[in-house]
């Protein structure tokens, strides 16, 4: 019974910011339980990409898409191509990150942020979760931060931005709770990955994050592979509009 819960196959499962890091950490412990991924990041190699060797790797089927999702009518486009297929879990993780102190923080990093971290988001999220209420189920993750509930230092963006897929998160489960689509979110902490190698990088900030952390340790990708699977299988049907933190204990501290 348990396993069942927690089975995916003959699932498809979207991942955005499936080339490296957290997504692809995701994409993988989803083909792992059945699903077929549809992989989808900025630079991602159309041959040859680390997440469509995982994913086969575990029998399941990988389609890959290189997409700019700061590119309002590109992430459009993928929506349009997403919309004919039968898409089970969307998993919104892409994102991107720009540190400067908020009086020096330029209107062209901000918009990217934003455009990155929840315009695209949302427009995946309207789309395929339309198809979704058509067919009465469907599940839908973001990947929130730490700093959807925190302010964060020199990155006013990406605070923004993380703090907005929160609320979204939530206003998306209040309307598609009642019609069978689940939306709820990750909240990694701090994960060692390509946007946190500035702060690994800094002695001293380092120091300071590690000396609040609980468990001692930075966070692997991998660390985020259980909640995935939780949130995209029938063991998470009761489960609506939560935040769920995978942060060695940060917010608890």
């Amino acid at each position: 019974m348990t396993g069942a819960l927690f089975d995916l196959r003959g699932r498809l499962a979207v991942v955005t910011g499936a080339r490296r890091g957290i997504g692809l950490a995701i994409a993988e412990a989803l083909a792992a339980a059945g699903a077929d991924i549809f992989a989808v990041s900025a630079q991602l190699e159309s041959q040859g990409s680390e997440v469509a060797r995982r994913v086969q790797a575990h029998g399941r089927a990988c389609e890959v898409r290189a997409v700019d999702l700061a590119d309002r009518q590109a992430v459009k486009a993928l929506a349009a191509e997403l919309a004919t297929s039968p898409v089970d879990i969307l998993v919104n993780n892409a994102g991107t990150i720009a540190r400067a102190p908020a009086a020096e923080h330029s209107d062209a990093d901000w918009d990217h942020v934003l455009a990155v971290n929840l315009t695209s988001p949302f427009t995946l999220a309207r789309e395929v979760g339309r198809q979704m209420l058509t067919r009465g189920h469907g599940k839908i993750i973001f990947t929130a931060s730490l700093l959807s509930f925190q302010g964060g230092i020199t990155v006013p963006g990406y605070t923004a931005a993380k703090s907005g897929v929160a609320g979204l998160t939530r206003a998306l489960a209040n309307e598609w709770a009642g019609r069978g689509v689940n939306v709820n979110a990750i909240v990694p902490g701090y994960i060692a990955t390509d946007n946190t190698q500035a702060l690994r990088d800094d002695p001293e900030r380092n120091t300071a994050i590690l000396g609040r952390i609980p468990a001692g340790r930075w966070g692997k990708p991998e660390d985020l592979a259980g909640v995935s699977v939780f949130l995209a299988s029938a063991a998470s049907d009761y489960v609506h509009g939560a935040l769920i933190p995978v942060d060695g204990g940060w917010l608890g501290r």
